[in-house]
């Protein structure tokens, strides 16, 4: 399946319920850049390599960048969320569910970001739908198991990885490095976490930005009437403009709020350590890319910020601070699921 600029624009006039669709994804990729993005450039921001608004500026192309040479290479995350849930039904309750699954998955970002909480999008994402193909079903056939262990794998597997990599990669500089001049050393890494920041901005924007044109084109899918969704599709450029542009936007209006949380409460860490969280979460996202698992990029970046802090010693990570946002991640799966159900239900029944 491919969608031409052209077509979606027609759509998008005669179609007034793809307008819907395309007003509440564009809201979720905005607070996605609000909220997401500046995981990726936090640490470097808290070590003072960059100050917040060129580190924000960074971000922004760089998130770009990722979004279009990663798609052109391979969609596999994109797929995996296409594919991970059936909405296939009539289609004015296919449209209805994903509607809701929306309003819950903004609701539940948008509350996140007031309290400086860095949610996952991408969680809230899939919960959100999945909440919605259930409540479209009525049983447990809206999920697509298949797919939904990649996100299983992503969220367990992977920040595992991220925490285990941040600590032996810090503890490995610190022994290459321990006869060296601290002066050298330190700027040596400040230009390092620079390039640590540009490739977590590269990979944030190669795994969220596929997740968000997928839902995207899920919702041309169903405005059209077609729910038989198993077939192959292709990402349009159009569209990786599009997205990449409202992320930025969402980084570089609504980024302080995070980086502020990110990068100097869960832990203080110096330039070494910053860009061996990077090292670690920059892999891990790039292997989850190539393999198809659609993970979160926060949570792999404080992963990763968790494991270095830890490296030093135990106390010197916040774990109150830490244990907050692991909450909030916890919660995000049945959270946006249950209001993506309800509201799902709700609105079959008033509109239908």
């Amino acid at each position: 399946m491919s969608v031409t600029f052209s077509d979606f624009l027609n759509n998008l006039i005669s179609t007034p319920v793809l307008f819907i669709i395309s007003i509440l994804i564009s809201a979720v990729m905005f607070i996605n850049g609000c909220s997401d993005v500046p995981n990726a450039i936090a640490t470097c921001v808290s070590t003072r390599s960059l100050s917040p608004k060129k580190a924000l500026v960074l971000a922004a192309i760089f998130n770009s960048l990722g979004v279009f040479v990663v798609t052109l290479i391979t969609s596999k995350v994109a797929e995996t969320v296409f594919h991970i849930v059936n909405f296939e039904s009539d289609g004015m309750s296919s449209i209805i569910a994903l509607c809701s699954a929306l309003i819950g998955i903004v609701l539940w970002c948008t509350i996140s970001w007031l309290f400086g909480i860095p949610s996952s999008q991408s969680h809230a994402l899939i919960a959100g739908i999945s909440g919605a193909a259930i409540a479209l079903q009525g049983n447990l056939s809206g999920i697509n198991f298949e797919e939904w262990k990649k996100v299983l794998y992503g969220l367990f597997i992977i920040n595992i990885l991220a925490f285990f990599m941040g600590f032996l990669i810090t503890k490995l500089i610190e022994k290459i490095c321990k006869n060296m001049d601290r002066r050298k050393t330190n700027r040596f890494f400040k230009r390092m976490q620079i390039y640590g920041a540009v490739s977590m901005c590269f990979m944030n924007g190669a795994q969220d930005g596929q997740k968000f044109m997928a839902i995207l084109l899920l919702g041309v899918v169903l405005a059209n009437g077609n729910t038989q969704l198993l077939g192959s599709f292709s990402i349009p450029i159009w569209l990786m403009i599009y997205c990449s542009l409202l992320i930025a936007m969402g980084a570089i209006i609504g980024g302080i709020r995070i980086i502020k949380t990110i990068g100097t409460k869960v832990s203080k860490v110096e330039r070494y350590q910053g860009t061996a969280a990077d090292i670690s979460s920059t892999l891990c996202l790039i292997g989850s890319s190539i393999l198809g698992i659609p993970v979160s990029s926060t949570h792999t970046k404080n992963c990763a910020v968790m494991g270095v802090g830890a490296s030093k010693r135990l106390s010197n990570v916040n774990w109150k601070v830490a244990k907050n946002i692991v909450l909030t991640w916890l919660l995000t799966f049945p959270g946006c699921g249950l209001l993506g159900y309800i509201l799902t239900k709700i609105s079959i029944s008033i509109f239908l």
